[in-house]
């Protein structure tokens, strides 16, 4: 798939998933962005790592700014602490050009995005509106 047809595949994705649906894209954009961090350091492709790790830093303060710290709590709380972690794991990998951050980090996002699957999956489907199928029906 060329990269213009990959953008609008997941332009039209994004456009057309729930709020549940925009945190697991995250998630997986996160972990392709760390994997691919570590294939660059593996190859010796600084620029290649530099530009996977930002964009990893960038869709963790994505998901950061999507915590609700009001209806959340603790969970909540404790949910920002772990993406601030892992921040600063990237950062260090950046910095010392280490693997073993990546992999942490990696692992994090691969059990994040596992657990959030199968919180989603766990929900009733969302009503949809007969009239309008765009649009779900108020809870």
């Amino acid at each position: 798939m060329s990269p213009q047809a990959h953008t609008r595949y997941l332009e039209n994705q994004v456009a057309g998933a729930t709020p549940l649906e925009l945190v697991e894209i995250l998630y997986h954009g996160a972990l392709d962005a760390v994997r691919n961090a570590r294939r660059h350091l593996q190859q010796g492709d600084a620029q290649g790592r530099s530009r996977e790790i930002t964009r990893a830093q960038l869709i963790l303060g994505e998901l950061a700014a999507s915590v609700d710290r009001a209806k959340g709590g603790s969970l909540a709380t404790d949910l920002l602490r772990l993406y601030a972690y892992m921040q600063a794991r990237l950062a260090e990998a950046h910095v010392e050009r280490r693997d073993p951050p990546l992999a942490e980090v990696a692992g994090l996002l691969a059990t994040l995005a596992d657990g959030w699957r199968q919180c989603a999956a766990s929900l009733p489907a969302p009503a949809v509106l007969p009239d309008r199928p765009d649009r779900i029906a108020a809870g």
